[in-house]
């Protein structure tokens, strides 16, 4: 059967003061009142049924995802005591499936993006979960067409047509220098599309390659499986899950695997609307912009002889006014406040993590 699993662990700290760890920014309302985990289960809706959408998410999130989303019942929640990267949240979901249906074919999705239209991603989905039910040993992976030499994604390098409207990936690349990112964007997307960090794959095929690749991972997310359904699950779980050697899948197994003549490595373009809401610079393009080019999320502001800002609020009756301002960002929660140049987006992780080391806990 068809199973989807979609990854909600991470921390959102480029998103702070906003996102904080008791709030992170999956379950965060910015979208119309609605958050970027309630937009990824949505957009399966019709291709997945609800009893086999399945929210991968740190432990300590596993109330309050259970309460924004009464849809998702505790069964269908797998919770990580701590983040041990994709690998292990991956291979997590298909021990625990495999254990119950051998046949299972999972479909891995994030909580980090906004994909438009739905019905078209649903359809390239699909395909996706037929190319795999029709080739067991084929790991799909999906493409997204670039439209600009981004430095801040993953690439990959197509090959040879196959089904479906697949083409053989020869190489995963990693987050390229400014001169090969420009190199990959103007060989065109017939040669490279962005790694999206979305995939499908049998339970059995991506645990026969953990098996061969990564052994430790193997043998704890095993040992994992085998006491899901006993007493002694939590206990196993707090135990093991830490101990997993840390490694993405794509370090892990997609790499690996696109060298290995014992599988097949796939990638179905996805020519969609993708946008990858990690920082407030990205998430700014989901907001309406008003004569001046300043990006608003904020109930009460003004802005005067400003251009190209972006001004963010959480109280509706507190007044965001920026005078004379350029490209800044400015976030304003109950407790911090953030200004930064919209060029620096990227480096308030950096800001966040000097935060928890002036103030300690008070602000993360």
């Amino acid at each position: 059967m068809r199973y989807a699993l979609i990854l909600a662990g991470g921390s959102g700290v480029r998103l702070w003061p906003v996102s904080r760890k008791s709030r992170p920014k999956q379950l965060l309302p910015l979208f119309g009142n609605k958050s970027l985990l309630e937009l990824a289960l949505e957009r399966l809706e019709g291709l997945i049924p609800a009893e086999r959408r399945i929210v991968c998410a740190g432990l300590s999130h596993r109330q309050a995802i259970l309460d924004a989303l009464p849809q998702l019942t505790p069964a269908c929640f797998l919770g990580e005591p701590e983040g041990r990267d994709t690998l292990n949240a991956v291979g997590f979901c298909a021990a625990v499936l495999a254990r119950q249906d051998p046949d299972a074919v999972i479909g891995v999705f994030t909580a980090d993006h906004l994909i438009e239209p739905a019905d078209q991603f649903r359809e390239i989905v699909s395909r996706g979960y037929a190319l795999v039910e029709d080739s067991p040993q084929t790991l799909v992976t999906f493409g997204i067409e670039p439209t600009f030499a981004s430095t801040g994604y993953g690439y990959l390098q197509l090959g040879e047509p196959l089904a479906a409207g697949a083409r053989r990936v020869e190489q995963f690349k990693e987050k390229p220098d400014a001169e090969l990112a420009r190199q990959y964007f103007e060989a065109g997307p017939q040669r490279y599309l962005w790694n999206s960090g979305m995939f499908v794959w049998r339970a059995s095929t991506l645990l026969d390659c953990i098996r061969r690749y990564c052994p430790p991972n193997h043998e704890g997310l095993l040992r994992l499986a085998g006491h899901w359904e006993q007493p002694s699950r939590d206990e196993v779980l707090c135990e093991v899950y830490p101990r997993l050697p840390k490694i993405s899948v794509d370090y892990a197994v997609m790499e690996p695997a696109s060298r290995d003549s014992q599988v097949q490595v796939a990638a179905i373009p996805m020519p969609l609307r993708w946008l990858d809401v990690g920082s407030w610079a990205t998430f700014a393009l989901t907001r309406p912009t008003d004569a001046s080019g300043n990006a608003i999320a904020a109930e009460t502001h003004l802005a005067d002889r400003s251009e190209g800002n972006l001004l963010v609020s959480e109280d509706p009756a507190h007044l965001i006014a920026v005078l004379g301002c350029q490209d800044l960002i400015v976030v304003h929660t109950a407790d911090a406040t953030l200004v930064c140049p919209r060029q620096m987006a990227e480096s308030v992780k950096q800001l966040q993590q000097k935060v928890a080391k002036t103030f300690g806990d008070k602000y993360i």
